[in-house]
């Protein structure tokens, strides 16, 4: 086999050292662009500089660990953050290098793993420690190889999965998965082109993951976190080929840059409006019980606990974080169980060598604090007030809204404002078919705005069945919005409002929704008695809600005819929404009508492209 100079056939300590050092200078570089893309679980711009923070305690550690390994002892000691139980490295755990000895993989990438996990910061970050000890259990063997980079990327997916309490598509952990789907099918035995097939594929699954989850796609971005793990990955390549592959700075839609990547998919259009990133400050919230359990050293008591989980707001307000040691798999499950009970966004992960670390963002940080001692001995223990940057048209970090359309435009007019929509253009909406679509969804909270496509027994049986689902399903709030028509949607969705709990969200949608008179002009296709008298076959008929109120064997007479009595009760706003088969220049006509019968009336007019419905009117 020929050798290309500049290109690794396998990565060793000393490889793995510069694999951290290149990842530490591309997060520095990046912090920025990844701090800006961040809108979940919290908009508070942290991300970046939670990965640079975590990477820069693992390279600490392999440096360590280097010096003291040609410090002329010999021996080369694990630089454990926060741990005074040092010890040795045998002889097994060198590699020879040129006919030298240096640091095995196994045990920088060990060093690097245990002291991310001391070090994590953020959701992110404890991620990022997880990848890390994927990389030291496949490094344990020897050099890093193609085979082995297999492993580490499909151990490390693992271990991300498994640490978090509600896993979200369209995260890091997607994308996570995708770069050790793509390294596990690579057809090729190089270590250069696994590598380079874990990246690109985790650069196409970055550029999907506004498709799977509504909060990235509401605010134009793609996810922080998966945009630095390519970031890593990128290193990857860069230390084995000796090329940095070409990137572009990932920026919210409508913002300007240049060119795009092979692999982006059309949400790849991607960057941030810029906030001042701002640094959250040691909360001093602590309870009592919590004050009282740290100086006797003991947990308190399950019931105190217990009590406060029950109680706990569902609004998170700190991020809590601490090291868990003098406990096992089972008590670390425990927690991770009771920590999801008290907020979100929780991860419990060990570091392989008996330390575990948790993450949680929640309301009451003393109970977060207090579920820890009951499962082990804390140390470094961190509380920081969130601090949120509000999106009011994004949605929350973990609330998605679900809505019934039916036509092209409609749905399209649903997605650009960051709804998930289910199409029922093509087949008559069922309660099986949206109760499979709210199990679809990735968020924890679901507000559904079912567009009078069923009927209030059918949501309120669908709002049951999907609250009392089983695994990701389980703990999910589900609130069906009275909007019985697109336009009373499109009003709901006009002041939907991430910030505000979902109790407060959905009640100012369903109190938008109320507050637009709806009704509809159709064309009649038989012959029916009305409560207006008996209309023919190809009257126009004009309804508010679902009773029709106007007959007349001109549609365009209808349609004007019911605007005026819509009108008569008074009204800022039109909207006029645009069938499928509405005639041709109703809506300029109808616009023209409206102007000169109620000055001072605005009107929109949209294409819906609706079947029935020639004309869906909402009146403000």
């Amino acid at each position: 086999m020929v050798t290309v100079p500049g290109v690794r056939e396998v990565l060793d300590g000393a490889g793995l050292v510069l694999w951290g050092e290149l990842c530490l200078a591309g997060l520095e570089r990046h912090c920025d662009e990844i701090n800006a893309l961040n809108v979940f679980p919290i908009a508070d711009a942290d991300t970046g500089t939670n990965l640079l923070a975590t990477m820069r305690a693992a390279v600490v550690a392999a440096r360590i660990t280097v010096d003291r390994s040609t410090s002329g002892d010999g021996t080369a000691e694990r630089p454990d953050v926060g741990r005074d139980d040092r010890q040795d490295a045998p002889r097994g755990d060198r590699d020879t290098v040129d006919g030298r000895d240096a640091v095995s993989a196994g045990v920088i990438a060990g060093a690097m793993a245990r002291a991310a996990t001391a070090g994590a910061r953020g959701n992110s970050g404890i991620i990022l420690s997880q990848v890390l000890r994927g990389v030291a259990d496949a490094a344990q063997a020897g050099p890093l190889t193609a085979l082995s980079l297999r492993e580490a990327l499909r151990r490390a997916a693992t271990l991300v999965r498994e640490a978090l309490s509600d896993p979200v598509e369209g995260t890091m952990l997607t994308v996570l998965d995708a770069a050790a789907h793509r390294a596990a099918d690579c057809p090729e035995s190089e270590l250069a082109e696994v590598a380079r097939a874990a990246a690109d594929g985790a650069v196409k699954a970055l550029g999907d993951t506004p498709s799977q989850l509504g909060v990235l796609r509401a605010a134009g971005v793609v996810d922080a976190g998966a945009r630095g793990l390519l970031v890593l990955l990128d290193a990857l390549v860069a230390v084995i080929t000796g090329q940095t592959p070409a990137r572009e700075e990932y920026r919210a839609a409508g913002a300007s840059r240049t060119g795009r990547t092979e692999g982006e998919s059309a949400y790849g259009d991607v960057s941030v409006r810029r906030d001042e990133d701002s640094v959250s400050e040691i909360a001093g919230h602590t309870s009592a019980s919590f004050s009282a359990a740290c100086d006797h050293g003991r947990a308190p008591a399950d019931p105190v606990v217990l009590a406060r989980e029950a109680d706990a707001p569902r609004m998170p307000q700190y991020e809590v974080m601490y090291l868990l040691s003098e406990t096992d798999t089972a008590r670390a499950g425990d927690l991770r169980d009771r920590l999801a009970r008290l907020g979100d966004s929780v991860v419990v992960v060990g570091d392989g060598a008996g330390v575990w670390s948790a993450h949680v963002h929640c309301a009451d940080a003393g109970a977060a604090v207090e579920a820890g001692l009951a499962a082990g001995t804390l140390s470094e223990i961190r509380i920081e007030g969130l601090t949120v940057r509000v999106q009011s048209a994004s949605g929350g970090a973990d609330r998605g809204i679900l809505v019934v359309a039916a036509g092209e435009g409609a749905v399209r007019l649903f997605e650009d404002a960051g709804a998930t929509v289910l199409d029922g253009s093509a087949f008559d909406v069922t309660a099986e078919t949206l109760l499979a679509a709210i199990r679809r969804m990735p968020n924890r909270e679901v507000l559904v705005l079912p567009n009078g496509a069923l009927g209030a027994h059918e949501l309120v049986a669908v709002g049951v069945a999907a609250r009392g689902g089983i695994g990701a399903n389980a703990s999910r709030d589900v609130l069906m919005l009275p909007s019985g028509s697109m336009v009373q949607g499109l009003a709901a969705l006009a002041v939907h409002d991430g910030g505000r709990i979902a109790v407060d969200d959905a009640f100012a949608m369903s109190e938008s929704a109320a507050g637009m008179r709806w009704g509809a002009l159709r064309v009649a296709r038989e012959r029916a008695l009305t409560i207006v008298g008996t209309c023919a076959r190809g009257d126009g008929l004009g309804l508010v809600g679902n009773d029709v109120v106007v007959i007349d064997p001109d549609p365009r007479a209808a349609a004007r005819i019911l605007l005026d009595r819509m009108l008569g009760l008074g009204g800022e706003l039109v909207t006029l929404l645009l069938g499928a088969d509405a005639p041709d220049g109703i809506g300029p006509e109808l616009t023209a009508h409206i102007t000169a019968e109620f000055p001072g009336v605005e009107v929109v007019v949209y294409g819906g492209g609706q079947p029935v419905d020639l004309v869906q009117i909402g009146v403000e």
